[in-house]
């Protein structure tokens, strides 16, 4: 057992104790009790303050690490390296699904650019969420809300690969010099596309207007939100799991066995503390189950591999579980690359890009409002106040528009995956994700070491998405707590808010082109906006909760909402964890910052 603390100094310039690391045994009572450790001397010291304990009221999680808990530097390290291994699939597949639209399919070399540009971005973004934005550990990423209109953009007469551009290919993983700055003036669109778009995020955010948009939310919209962020996700799970379900099944299962059956044994570890060398358990099949699952799966077909027992012709099952498939990627990689903005150019505006991409930016704001519950409830955290989400989706905005300026050719959004491995490993702690952002940004800048990653598997990540995706499904149905489940009107509420969004986006998607108002900007905006599972099930879930009548009880709002606005945010340990750092204790003595829908000293989050 560790007992590895330091002190430090809260606004009111009291000293807390934060214990470093703890005996996991010890922490099973969840937030609901008083827990002590003994420190070398047998004496009893706190390892969760009370006050934390009295205002979260929050049902036993299990967490290791809570939200505001700084775990040992190596413990950070490896958390945040297993938050970047669960991120990887998300990020890289974004530059690999824009290569054809942008015209640069056999291009290695500009491929991997855009992968450490948008590793290098997601790294900046993260830092500036957990530390200024809602303050939740929540890892920011490429969105696949804005590849829709990026693909229907790209698709316009006007930027469609011409054949000289797919064919002319020297055969050395690049293209010849005559095709660069037709590719770049493709991203360039895209670039500025996205750029004014997201002003209309970081104006949602920070005007307070997302902030009067919660009155109108409760768990009947919030449920079929977030559920339908897992549930909309089964058939990229099952195509990746498809390609060779015996490596599938064996992660998915090496995954349940490390994080719910072996979740209590205890490693032992060698540990250096304050000056000498001690034995010490750790529960490490609890912290790194999928981290752990992933690389024994990806060990196990890189030997396959090596003994050519899986199929070496592309045409045949199987053939996707091979390790070298993109070997050529770490080749064709460089060693360092330093992205900076402008590196393709100005970005250009055009109307109808705008408009699209808008579209897409609105999808994300929906999705990342249900994020940010999940976020907290899985690190241990209260719901998130008004001032907190506002400044959470004004902040997506800014990184928005740093993805576009830098030329990711794609924004940021919270990642649902790595916000279903808080519950998994039980480590909610904000430091972890910070680290995880130093990592994204140090790794974007080494070519070579992130394009190993890239042969990971299809069946192995697909396996991961099967226990990731059920997790944030789950968490979704879990907001069902609040709701009579005898009333007729929720179970109404609820069943066709889910069914619509499964069945009018997957018809949508079947049949193309079906909407045609005359106007291509409306058509483009509208089709992204109805084939947005998300969006369409909150959508129908909020307007049915508000319309059909219903008591605050029955439609849970008044239990919802006692819990979201319980906590204060002047100088509670509840809800502080939001307020922003250094700066909270300055701007509670300037009366007008109380106006300020941004800033923890918001009224309506006081009041």
């Amino acid at each position: 057992m560790t007992d590895i603390g330091m002190e430090e100094e809260d606004d009111d310039g009291n000293n807390n104790n934060h214990v470093l690391g703890v005996d996991v045994a010890l922490l099973e009572g969840g937030w609901g009790e008083k827990l002590f450790d003994s420190d070398t001397e047998g004496r009893n010291i706190n390892i969760i303050d009370p006050v934390y304990t009295e205002d979260y009221k929050r049902p036993s999680l299990g967490l290791i690490y809570s939200i505001d808990d700084k775990p040992p530097w190596y413990l950070c390290i490896l958390l945040a390296f297993q938050h970047y291994i669960l991120a990887f699939g998300g990020i890289i597949a974004i530059p690999l699904i824009l290569a054809e639209p942008l015209c640069v399919k056999h291009d290695n070399t500009v491929k991997s650019q855009l992968m450490c540009t948008i590793f290098f971005v997601s790294g900046i973004c993260t830092i500036l969420q957990t530390t200024i934005g809602t303050r939740l550990p929540i890892l920011q990423g490429g969105t696949f809300s804005l590849i829709t209109p990026t693909i229907a953009i790209l698709s316009l007469p006007q930027w469609k690969c011409q054949d000289t551009e797919v064919f002319n290919y020297n055969g050395t993983g690049n293209f010849s010099t005559n095709n660069t700055e037709s590719w770049q003036s493709r991203m360039r669109e895209i670039q500025g596309a996205i750029i004014i778009a997201s002003f209309f995020q970081l104006f949602l955010g920070f005007s307070g207007l997302i902030g009067l948009l919660l009155r109108f939310i409760g768990p009947l919209s919030i449920t079929p939100t977030i559920s339908l962020i897992g549930l909309s996700l089964f058939g990229e799970a099952g195509k990746k799991c498809g390609t060779h379900w015996g490596i599938a099944s064996i992660t998915v299962a090496l995954i349940v066995i490390f994080s719910q059956y072996m979740r209590n044994i205890e490693v032992p570890m060698i540990l250096y503390s304050k000056g000498k060398w001690k034995f010490s358990k750790y529960p490490v099949f609890k912290l790194f189950p999928v981290l752990l699952g992933m690389c024994l799966s990806w060990l196990l077909c890189y030997i396959l591999t090596h003994f050519n027992v899986f199929p070496s012709s592309p045409a045949k099952y199987g053939f996707a579980a091979r390790t070298d498939i993109n070997i050529d990627a770490i080749d064709n990689s460089p060693w360092f690359h330093i992205p900076y903005p402008g590196q393709w150019g100005w970005p250009t505006v055009s109307l109808s890009s705008v408009l699209g991409m808008t579209s897409g930016i609105l999808s994300s704001t929906i999705e990342s409002i249900g994020d940010y519950y999940t976020c907290a409830k899985l690190s241990g955290a209260p719901n998130p106040p008004t001032h907190a989400l506002n400044r959470g989706i004004g902040m997506e905005g800014i990184g928005c528009i740093l993805a576009g300026i830098w030329g990711t050719g794609n924004g940021t959004t919270s990642y649902s995956q790595n916000i279903a491995a808080l519950g998994i490993t039980k480590v909610g702690s904000r430091l972890v994700m910070q680290t995880a952002g130093i990592l994204l940004i140090v790794l974007g800048l080494f070519g070579k070491l992130g394009a190993i990653f890239i042969t990971i598997p299809e069946p192995v990540i697909g396996g991961m998405f099967m226990v990731m995706f059920g997790m944030i499904t789950a968490v979704g149905i879990s907001n069902l707590q609040y709701v009579d489940l005898n009333s007729s009107r929720n179970l109404f509420v609820l069943g066709f808010s889910l069914f619509s969004g499964l069945v009018i986006p997957t018809w949508l998607e079947e049949h193309p082109g079906v909407i045609s108002t005359g106007v291509k900007e409306l058509d483009q905006t509208v089709t992204v906006l109805l084939t947005t599972k998300m969006f369409v099930g909150g959508f129908f879930g909020c307007l049915l909760d508000n319309t059909i009548p219903g008591s605050d009880e029955e439609r849970g709002t008044y239990a919802w909402h006692k819990q979201m606005h319980g906590g204060k945010t002047n100088g509670s340990a509840g809800q502080s964890c939001y307020d922003l750092p250094f700066v909270t204790k300055y701007l509670r003595r300037l009366t007008w910052t109380q106006y300020i829908p941004f800033l923890p000293t918001f009224q309506k989050d006081r009041n």
